[in-house]
């Protein structure tokens, strides 16, 4: 992979210290290409497409949300590129996708359904029940939770010989949790074929990066657990696929993990319970909306010839359109008996489930 032009972690501007790996970008933010576009003009199309397709179903289920029909959730707003770039350097036949829960734009790259997107946030059991032939893991709640998961997953495959690598997709804030320097020192010890893929968008709810760590960057801690560490610009979408596929190849060839941190910026809330009013400067949001990367690719995709303004709006359309489908497709499922509950959390049911069961039962018959 070509080394795009450098800046540093923070704003994106100036020259990377000596001690802090490079930035690697290869758009500007007029959409500019500053190096060789690394994929197809169908498949950055592609990508456009997908990443548009999150940005407005994170939308449309906040505005669900404040109807009071679906539960809190944390939109990926701002975030597309980031999740959609990394999962395009996948295999979908052979690698695996371990997201957080604000990764729904990388997911639907992987194959994920909307239609059970749409069932996840408003609680259905049904959306935990990763469709048998996806290489996928559900959505993880706790902070950082899925990485261990996600190391034992790739080692696995490596005993296994298979060829499958695993993508493990995180916030900054996960970095400051026991799960990923757990996952990190393992992973390094059996060169497991796993990418940790750290979406660093500047915020842990509303904790900064700074008060988190005194590392110049979240790519050199991968230093101490003896595997590379390189940040991107997780708002370039070109940048993002660049370096998870270098990732992958290398996880590929038997030569273990990478720490990938992609700078970017959390454009809207962290949950649909926070108010980032109370603590985001308004001049760094406004800021990082110049530098969202729907804008940066809708600019890119202009300038060089492969939609023109009349394309975009029909390719808006057509996603609403797909949204609107799947949404009254995820309300037609019908809602499991609760007894279903019962026999989800052991392969054989306990004395104690039974007995809660048959308790249950009883008290339905009244």
């Amino acid at each position: 992979m070509k080394e795009a032009a450098r800046a540093a972690p923070a704003n994106l501007d100036g020259v990377s210290s000596a001690s802090m790996p490079p930035l690697v970008r290869y758009l500007d933010q007029d959409g500019e290409l500053l190096e060789d576009q690394p994929m197809s003009d169908e498949m950055a199309l592609e990508g456009y497409r997908v990443m548009l397709r999150g940005r407005r179903f994170d939308e449309r289920c906040v505005s669900l949300q404040r109807q009071g029909r679906m539960v809190t959730l944390a939109p990926g707003i701002g975030q597309e590129a980031a999740t959609v770039g990394a999962a395009m350097a996948l295999d979908s036949d052979t690698d695996w996708f371990v997201p957080q829960y604000r990764e729904l734009a990388g997911q639907l790259w992987h194959g994920y359904p909307l239609k059970l997107a749409f069932l996840w946030h408003v609680g259905h059991p049904i959306a935990f029940q990763v469709p048998g032939d996806l290489k996928m893991l559900p959505f993880q709640a706790a902070i950082a939770g899925q990485l261990p998961q996600a190391v034992g997953l790739a080692w696995g495959l490596k005993l296994k010989r298979d060829p499958g690598v695993v993508l493990a997709v995180f916030g900054d804030g996960g970095t400051s949790q026991g799960d990923f320097h757990e996952a990190a020192n393992l992973a390094g010890v059996m060169k497991a074929p796993v990418i940790f893929l750290c979406q660093n968008n500047g915020w842990a709810i509303s904790t900064t990066i700074e008060q988190q760590t005194a590392s110049e960057t979240l790519a050199q801690k991968a230093i101490a657990y003896g595997f590379p560490g390189i940040q991107c610009d997780g708002n370039d979408l070109f940048a993002v696929y660049a370096t998870v596929r270098e990732a992958v190849a290398r996880a590929r060839d038997g030569k273990g993990p990478t720490l990938v941190e992609a700078v970017t910026y959390r454009l809207g809330l962290h949950t649909t319970a926070d108010d980032p009013s109370r603590y985001e400067p308004r001049e760094m949001h406004e800021l990082w909306v110049d530098r969202d990367p729907l804008r940066r690719m809708q600019r890119h995709l202009v300038s060089r010839g492969i939609v023109d303004r009349a394309a975009l709006d029909r390719i808006e359309d057509e996603v609403k359109e797909e949204l609107r489908v799947a949404w009254d497709e995820a309300q037609k499922e019908p809602a499991p008996d609760p007894s279903f509950y019962f026999a989800q959390v052991h392969e054989d049911t306990s004395p104690r489930l039974r007995r809660d069961l048959e308790r249950f039962d009883r008290n339905r018959r009244g």
